[in-house]
């Protein structure tokens, strides 16, 4: 029998963070989706609406990476009246050349939340102004506050704007921020206020319905839009993807299905998507990201198993540098 290591939330959060070296790794991915034969299969979803449940399946293989992650992500919104987290979750890691388990990670969905404010983070990095300085955060929630810190490494923010549908809950999340150098912090009443003038959107909600209309559009802007990984979920109107000069997706074979593209597909918006790019594509400078300063740009992000075996693989090199988990097996 092989071994197997196992590794905690604990020993996760000992050894990897938000930093430039996730985001650097989640670069790659991105990268080798562009330029490697990676193999990444559709996400597998159930849904039991019964309790309100959600699980999502992701997996990729990269070559290079010794290893390759199965990532299973529960979503329970329920249960919070049950004094239990409405997300958890864990990832399988296993050997590329044998496929033998070595790491079972049980992060309790750390490891995905690392990952998506790191993904956020590329895309600031190819397709924001990169004298941008301010950001409308666009939700209150812990990826919320991660996205923030994630750009932060990535472009000299100064000015945050938030808003979120529950003004207490905005409130509390905004005296929650760190207030370092000259990082100065708004709520606003309304998504209008909040998107007036900034340089960068993050939107970070489960909305079903558009919060990002066509009158947001001004130019230079960049809209990060990450909440939207599922089919029923909207953040962005049909006539604001149209309206921006560069989409640019993650997958486009996910946000054909999951993300705000398949919102402007089906409204008609924009004819048949065939003409966007993804992200790895700007990266390997295949596609064009931000040509022009003017340039509203946008970049869907739903989340690929690509990312997931990268910030695993990264977590499990360094849990056994520290020496981190529980070994079993001979």
């Amino acid at each position: 029998m092989a071994e197997v290591t196992l590794l905690s939330e604990a020993d996760l959060r000992a050894c990897i963070a938000l930093d430039q070296h996730s985001i650097d790794a989640i670069e790659q991915a991105f990268l080798l989706l562009a330029t490697a034969a990676v193999a990444m299969p559709p996400i597998l979803r159930l849904d039991i609406p019964e309790y309100n449940g959600e699980v999502d399946v992701k997996t990729a293989y990269l070559p290079g990476l010794a290893r390759f992650a199965i990532k299973v992500s529960p979503g329970f919104f329920d249960n919070p009246t049950l004094g239990l987290p409405s997300l958890n979750g864990m990832m399988m890691l296993l050997s590329a050349r044998t496929g033998l388990l070595d790491a079972l990670l049980l992060d309790n969905g750390y490891l995905t939340a690392i990952r998506t404010a790191a993904a956020g983070a590329v895309a600031a990095r190819w397709l924001s102004r990169e004298n941008s300085r301010s950001v409308a955060l666009i939700g209150a929630g812990e990826q919320a506050a991660l996205q923030l810190q994630a750009l932060r490494l990535v472009r000299p923010i100064e000015q945050v704007r938030v808003w979120a549908r529950d003004e207490a809950k905005a409130l509390a999340f905004a005296a929650q921020l760190p207030r370092d150098g000259a990082l100065n912090v708004r709520v606003c009443t309304s998504v209008d206020a909040a998107l007036d003038g900034v340089d960068i959107v993050i939107t970070t909600t489960p909305s079903r319905e558009p919060l990002i209309h066509a009158r947001h559009l001004q130019p230079g802007l960049h809209i990060t839009a990450m909440g939207s990984d599922a089919e029923h979920k909207n953040e962005i109107a049909p006539a604001a993807l149209a309206g921006v000069d560069r989409y640019v997706a993650d997958r486009l074979s996910q946000t054909r299905l999951l993300g705000e593209l398949h919102h402007a597909l089906a409204a008609g918006a924009i004819g048949d998507g065939s003409a966007f790019a993804e992200l790895g594509q700007v990266i390997a400078g295949q596609r064009p990201g931000r040509t022009d300063q003017g340039q509203i740009t946008l970049v869907d992000l739903t989340g690929t198993g690509a990312q997931d075996t990268a910030i695993a693989n990264l977590a499990f090199e360094r849990a056994l540098a520290a020496n981190k988990g529980v070994r079993f097996g001979a």
